[in-house]
């Protein structure tokens, strides 16, 4: 990997690479499988240190470098094991929401809880404590997937002991942004969902998921799940992929023009009531403002006193920008008949 730099997505997708950088340790340390939906810490740095309060003992959780900086035996036995994909047969220590902790040659590593054979499925914090609790004691299979001697990360897989090897970087090395793989949805935060690509892990942004607005992941994926990826960016260095579910068909607003005209009665149904109007979509990822001066004639106290979400409503298109990604709709004006109508 030496000389490989990260290949990366489009100029629009860059802000949240970001967010995949920073938010991947705290999905797995800190959340845990398919948390409920909360916005994450508006710090979420260095949070693979989270795990220190979160165990029972509150003992160091990660064994370090030796003192000069460079990488004792032990971290160079590791990077072998897992270039290897050598399995291990290791003692569970200790647990937290997150996943389950190991020792492994003098050095302390995570299992996270989505790498597990049977994944907890609970959203209670102490139900799922409960079922992680239980490793604890117990023997488990399972393979090296990620060691990082500068953060003195080491981080076992037992779902990646039951498959077939392929080192992590191979399968990095073979994606090209532009690919589409299958893979299985392992992870669900609030901001998106980790795929597993057979050794490697991708995130799919809550942005990238739908060409609609999604409010959180577990609306459109579910832990388990099979899908097809479009693979946004790469960054071999780091480890991490970019992916995309939406990316897979085509932007509706790409010709909406030659799908909508101006005058054009349309049918659609309310998705949101805000102050200032409401939002209805005409098809997947096309959504339209209704002002609230083009909802209905007369004075009402607020757009809900008029539409609500979930409705199915008649609207007349104003206007169109499939550029700007905007379309002015009229529910107003929809029940005025105009010679188009008639014909």
């Amino acid at each position: 990997m030496e000389g490989t730099g990260p290949r990366l997505v489009p100029p629009d997708d860059r802000e949240w690479w970001t967010i995949l950088e920073e938010e991947y340790w705290h999905a797995l340390l800190a959340q845990g499988e398919s948390p409920s939906e909360t916005a994450p810490p508006a710090d979420p740095q260095d949070i693979f240190q989270v795990l220190d309060i979160e165990t029972n003992g509150g003992a160091d959780l990660v064994a370090e470098a030796d003192v000069a900086g460079e990488p004792g035996e032990e971290w160079n036995a590791a990077i072998r094991a897992m270039e290897q994909g050598e399995s291990f047969a290791l003692t569970v220590s200790g647990a937290n929401r997150g996943g389950l902790l190991v020792d492994w040659n003098g050095l302390q590593g995570f299992v996270p809880a989505s790498h597990l054979k049977e994944i907890p499925r609970n959203r209670d914090p102490q139900q799922r404590m409960g079922e992680l609790a239980r490793y604890i004691g117990q023997a488990l299979a399972v393979r090296l997937i990620e060691v990082d001697v500068e953060q003195t990360r080491l981080v076992f897989s037992e779902r990646a002991a039951l498959s077939d090897f392929r080192s992590p970087a191979a399968v990095l090395n073979s994606l090209e942004p532009g690919d589409v793989r299958r893979g299985t949805i392992t992870n669900l935060t609030s901001f998106g969902a980790f795929v597993d690509l057979g050794g490697v892990e991708g995130l799919i942004h809550v942005s990238e998921m739908s060409w609609d607005r999604v409010r959180h992941p577990s609306d459109v994926l579910r832990p388990g799940q099979e899908v097809e990826v479009y693979v946004l960016g790469v960054n071999p260095e780091e480890g991490r992929i970019a992916l995309s579910l939406k990316r897979l068909r085509p932007n509706p607003w790409s010709e909406v023009e030659s799908r909508y005209y101006v005058g054009q009665l349309v049918d659609g149904e309310v998705t949101n009531v805000v102050s200032f109007g409401a939002f209805v979509r005409l098809e997947e990822g096309l959504e339209g403002l209704v002002h609230i001066s083009e909802l209905a004639e007369g004075n009402f106290l607020h757009p809900r006193n008029v539409v609500r979400e979930g409705d199915t409503v008649r609207v007349r298109v104003l206007s169109i920008d499939g550029t700007k990604q905007r379309l002015g709709l009229s529910l107003r004006q929809a029940h005025s008949v105009g010679l188009d109508d008639l014909a």
